[in-house]
């Protein structure tokens, strides 16, 4: 396989106030590049920008976590792009979901499964979106319900690009919607009620069984691409407290997978500005 990526550019000052209050914690803005083009640029356009900086990153050769999303299928739309013009021969990718397996497929990149004697021997690079992102590139992510397998893969990578416009940062995790866990079917509301008791007596905290509405009929319970369901958590002003704690406190609670708080794991945040400039965070020692 080809070898690790190259570092992002030197480091340079931030321009714009907000940013920098979440960034002084996060460690030196490695790159903040000029606008692609003139005019208001929206999310999607925030979301491509961002997702074909971190394209930059792959080289001839490497297994990639192919992640999932919004923002990560652009970085897969590209991807493919190059792949067709011949400018990443051997790359190779592990999909997160289902839906990311189809649309790899789509644009022609091909697929390794994770271990085994067909799957690679490393995954040099994992490339996803993120639901939020804290001052210290902790994440929340899987709000789409793939964070398992997502997990699986961006943890077994030995480098973790990030993908996000400036919307996702935030002061902690838990602060623009739900923090989502996994759990098992059999006895669903039982966990529920299990998880419901590591946060009780703080204000604001409530928790659900994830449903959808298929159709116009009745609400039945999310399946992931595993089989199983979604807890929703939700916090009126974010999570306070030990992370890895309360990490630690949720994964032992029988009939929960896993949750969708990455802590740690990220190693580069790309971030598109609203003005269009490109901010590139890399994880302290």
């Amino acid at each position: 396989m080809g070898s690790a990526a190259t570092a992002p550019p030197p480091s340079v000052s931030l321009t714009q106030e907000d940013l920098k209050r979440v960034a002084a914690h996060m460690g030196d803005a490695a790159d903040a590049s000029p606008p692609p083009t003139s005019g208001k640029l929206t999310q999607e356009d925030l979301k491509r920008v961002a997702a074909h900086r971190a394209v930059e990153f792959v080289e001839p050769g490497m297994a990639l976590g192919l992640g999932t999303g919004s923002t990560a299928a652009h970085a897969l739309d590209r991807l493919g792009d190059l792949l067709r013009a011949g400018a990443l021969p051997g790359v190779a990718g592990v999909p997160t979901s289902l839906k990311t397996e189809l649309h790899a497929t789509r644009v022609g990149i091909p697929l390794l499964p994770l271990g085994g004697d067909r799957g690679p021997a490393r995954i040099h690079l994992s490339i996803d979106g993120a639901d939020e992102v804290d001052p210290h590139l902790n994440l929340v992510k899987g709000r789409g319900g793939s964070l398992l397998r997502e997990k699986m893969i961006e943890g077994a990578g030995e480098r973790f690009v990030v993908i996000v416009d400036e919307s996702k940062l935030v002061p902690r995790l838990g602060c623009t919607g739900a923090v989502p866990v996994e759990v098992i079917p059999f006895g669903a509301p039982h966990t529920l009620g299990l998880i419901r008791k590591v946060f009780d007596g703080l204000p604001g905290f409530h928790a659900r069984l994830r449903m959808v509405n298929k159709d116009a009929e009745e609400d039945t319970l999310f399946v992931t691409d595993n089989g199983n369901n979604i807890v929703e958590m939700f916090f009126e002003d974010g999570i306070h407290g030990d992370l890895k704690d309360i990490s630690d406190q949720l994964l032992r609670i029988t009939g929960v997978v896993e949750h969708g708080m990455f802590l740690g794991m990220a190693t580069t945040v790309i971030i598109a500005n609203k003005d269009g400039t490109i901010t590139v965070m890399d994880k302290k020692n």
